[in-house]
């Protein structure tokens, strides 16, 4: 496209009004790139699209009547970007000050690479796993048994994060964060779109798959840096976010492996669910329910065993 800027930042915001102006500020002050930054507001009932109409005239936003989710919301971003490239963004992430300028450069200088991410960090510096390799059930077995919590540096057990390695060099991956995850225009000129049917969660992982399955490479850019609040948008509904999670990676397996591995993945999600219920229970008994933190524990998982979301969410 003539003049078209560098990149196109695609925010998907749900109630994150005052972590998403420090992302809009911190874009404000990326050197190096020409930008365009749209917000996909998915009907937030804290005043977030107002505040970005007010404060940041230059932001396309589209403020949906309802939460659409994140895959679909990031495809309405997708569909009006108008950069060379397009780059999906949480609105709890805020980039350094030349992490954008960073990738866009990765990407022209590897015409190979589909897509790109960069390191994220938890705001007091620690390293968050930022790339991982295949979604298989034997990632799912070491997260539901809590092995890969309990041996998190070995290969074996903390394969599928990479717990076992410091993040620190750039490397081809299987898969990148949809927290930060730059694509490229495919030969017909659109991006790459999200599959819908994924609410929230793994709908990354679906679009990372089929990018490999169609020959491109994926790569994370480790300094490229990026600080991102994990999981605000989801603050107070921690059992909501893993039943959309666990439904996204058993459609995952269904949509690409067949029946028989999608159930497996079901029946691990829950023997994980029944384990940290267990869990929170027994801790509650022994502490004589006194510890409000094992009672708040042992009832998210026994919400989550029982898939019990509000009705709006269903």
């Amino acid at each position: 496209m003539a003049n078209a800027p560098d990149l196109s930042v695609i925010i998907v915001n749900y109630n994150t009004r005052d972590l998403l102006r420090e992302c809009l500020l911190a874009l404000r002050h990326c050197a190096g790139v020409s930008l365009e930054i749209i917000v996909v507001d998915n009907a937030s009932a804290d005043g977030s699209a107002e505040m970005v109409r007010t404060e940041f005239p230059e932001v396309v936003l589209i403020a949906n009547a309802e939460n659409r989710g994140f895959g679909a919301g990031c495809n309405q971003g997708l569909r009006v970007a108008q950069g060379r490239y397009a780059l999906i963004l949480n609105a709890d992430a805020r980039p350094q000050q030349h992490a954008l300028a960073r990738l866009v450069a990765f990407m022209d200088a590897h015409p190979e690479a589909a897509a790109c991410g960069g390191q994220l960090r938890y705001p007091d510096g620690r390293i968050q796993p930022s790339c991982a390799t295949d979604l298989t059930l034997w990632a799912v077995f070491c997260e539901q048994t809590m092995l890969e919590k309990l041996f998190p540096k070995t290969r074996l057990f903390g394969g599928y994060w990479r717990t076992w390695w410091d993040f620190s060099s750039t490397i081809e991956t299987e898969q990148l964060m949809g927290a930060c995850l730059m694509l490229r225009r495919q030969p017909d000129g659109a991006f790459p779109e999200f599959d819908e049917a994924y609410f929230l969660y793994c709908e990354d992982t679906d679009l990372c798959y089929r990018l490999r399955r169609a020959g491109g490479k994926l790569y994370y850019v480790h300094d490229a840096i990026f600080v991102h609040h994990l999981g605000a948008s989801g603050e107070g509904q921690r059992a909501e976010m893993v039943i959309y999670y666990n439904r996204g990676k058993e459609r995952f397996f269904r949509k690409f492996h067949g029946a028989l591995p999608a159930a497996l993945c079901f029946l691990l999600n829950q023997f994980g669910a029944l384990l940290r219920w267990l869990i929170g229970f027994s801790l509650t008994i022994l502490t004589l329910g006194r510890v409000a933190r094992y009672r708040r524990y042992a009832s998210i998982f026994w919400r989550v065993f029982w898939r019990r979301m509000p009705n709006a969410h269903q």
